[in-house]
């Protein structure tokens, strides 16, 4: 079968058509993934951004679209040298956590290229620990690490690194070290001090230890005192007591002669005891006790 000249021709521009289409659907799709967005750009002027995710369209040839990563992004920042407020020389290595938050600026003044960012995030960074760590003395440095200190440098550093429409999440300083030249020194001189703190703690507490015993002992010689006042009148009133009872139980003649009768026997027996012989004259006053002349 012969195929006529105007069916390959018809057969050719159908294939050239398809082409055509499939280059153009191909030209003016684009994708969004999530955490990205996608710069729309025409002759050279950002006509819109697009954060959706998704698949989107776009005037073919003349319209570009850039992809900008919206994410968080480390980066760790070379080691640098700082010098604190009292000239003490101290290495820093700090690492960031950054992310694009306004994709017009950061298009704008850094053609959203991430090397370019990272550049001006590495400058804002050390400048920013360079300026803070100069503004303290080594052991203040030395005691606000962590939080405090990460805290300082990271809003020091979004200071500088906001008109690029980047926002640094954190920066942290994972090891600030000292040069290995003045390390001992300056540990020994550490040490030295907290043990000057530590005698300074431990004298104080003698100190308010003495304090309290001193005080306790004044109060258990005042409760002691009291409690042998309170003794001795509560013996007394004893005493006093005692003395009535007898009294009354003696009123009578019979009665205090029987009772002078035993308080001699009592006395006697305190004066010989158990294994003593015992000679009285007949006019002493024990002798008229045997002879019933009380």
């Amino acid at each position: 079968m012969k195929v006529s000249k105007k069916t390959v021709v018809s057969v050719v521009l159908v294939i050239v058509v398809v082409i055509v289409l499939f280059i153009l659907g191909n030209s003016s799709l684009y994708t969004v993934k999530v955490n990205e967005a996608a710069i729309i750009v025409r002759l050279g002027k950002i006509q819109s951004i697009e954060k959706e995710s998704g698949l989107h369209l776009h005037a073919p040839f003349i319209e570009t679209v850039t992809k900008v990563y919206t994410g968080d992004i480390l980066y760790d920042i070379p080691v640098s040298d700082v010098i604190t407020s009292d000239k003490k020389s101290m290495i820093a290595d700090n690492y960031v956590i950054w992310s694009v938050d306004d994709p017009t600026k950061y298009y704008q003044t850094l053609g959203a290229v991430r090397s370019r960012a990272e550049e001006r995030i590495e400058a804002a960074v050390y400048n920013a620990t360079k300026n803070t760590i100069s503004s303290m003395k080594q052991e203040e440095i030395i005691a606000a690490r962590g939080t405090t200190l990460t805290d300082l440098i990271t809003k020091a550093s979004n200071t500088d690194i906001s008109q690029y429409g980047i926002v640094i999440e954190i920066a942290e300083i994972k090891a600030l070290d000292l040069p290995d030249d003045n390390k001992e020194a300056v540990y020994e001189r550490m040490i030295s001090e907290r043990n000057n703190i530590a005698a300074g703690y431990t004298a104080k507490g003698q100190a308010d230890a003495q304090k309290i015993r001193n005080e306790t002992d004044k109060q258990v010689t005042i409760l002691t005192a009291e409690a042998e006042k309170e003794a001795a009148i509560i013996e007394a009133e004893g005493e006093a007591e005692y003395m009535r009872i007898l009294s009354e139980a003696y009123n009578d003649d019979g009665k205090a002669e029987f009772y002078n009768f035993l308080r001699g026997l009592d006395s006697l027996k305190a004066l010989v005891g158990d294994d003593k012989t015992l000679i009285l004259d007949k006019d002493s006053e024990f002798a008229k006790i045997f002879y019933g002349e009380y």
